[in-house]
């Protein structure tokens, strides 16, 4: 079964429940520049606050597969390992000096996919309240691939009783807009990556506004 028809089956099959369960509320910064439909290859990246946090971005951008990034200890499990590789997810082991979830990003944004990112690498302690610095390995394929980032920014609301999760779609993020080829690429790397991650938290800032708007 390949990687793009068991996630159309996915969606098909978990539409209700991700109804019933979650019912994420999109919002945009811009929907004329950007909605929920892709146009060719790009990177999703947003803020990380559940292991959840695919889901609303699958659902969200449901036109298309989006392959995630996925952590090693995800993996561990048998039935979830197997179920994320016929997702398409792409392993990546954050203790290893191994890079070849780069590669593999590299060809999935070459031959015109969608890669999912999720920069901090790891969900938040509950005393880090800001989100954590961004891991280079984002910017760094995008620039590679010459494609544009999608930010997204997710309340992260998971399977709670009467509460919705809500989720807001940014403008694409050009990292060419910020690259400077007078300087090393490990500092374009680490500079882009700063303003990145700026992106996001602006537009978690900019939900809030935007649900404290539809309340009045």
């Amino acid at each position: 079964m390949s990687h793009g028809f068991f996630n159309t089956f996915i969606k098909i099959t978990g539409w209700i429940p991700e109804r019933l369960l979650i019912s994420t509320k999109i919002y945009y910064e811009d929907k004329k520049t950007q909605g929920r439909r892709l146009k060719g290859a790009c990177v999703i990246a947003g803020n990380h606050t559940s292991v959840y946090d695919i889901i609303p971005v699958m659902f969200a951008f449901s036109t298309r597969t989006v392959r995630f990034q996925t952590a090693e200890v995800l993996y561990k499990k048998k039935a979830l390992g197997r179920f994320l590789k016929a997702m398409g997810s792409i392993y990546v082991d954050r203790d290893s000096k191994n890079l070849n979830f780069t590669e593999e990003s590299l060809e999935i944004l070459y031959d015109g996919g969608v890669v999912g990112v999720f920069p901090e690498s790891r969900l938040r302690l509950p005393d880090e309240k800001e989100l954590l610095e961004f891991k280079p390995s984002c910017v760094y394929i995008a620039l590679a691939a010459g494609v544009p980032i999608v930010p997204v920014y997710t309340e992260g609301i998971y399977f709670k009783l009467f509460k919705r999760n809500r989720m807001i779609i940014g403008k694409p993020f050009d990292v060419f807009d910020y690259y400077d080829p007078d300087v090393p690429e490990r500092e374009n790397l680490k500079k882009i990556s700063a303003k990145l991650r700026e992106r996001v938290i602006e537009l978690g800032r900019l939900l809030e506004e935007k649900k404290t708007k539809g309340r009045k």
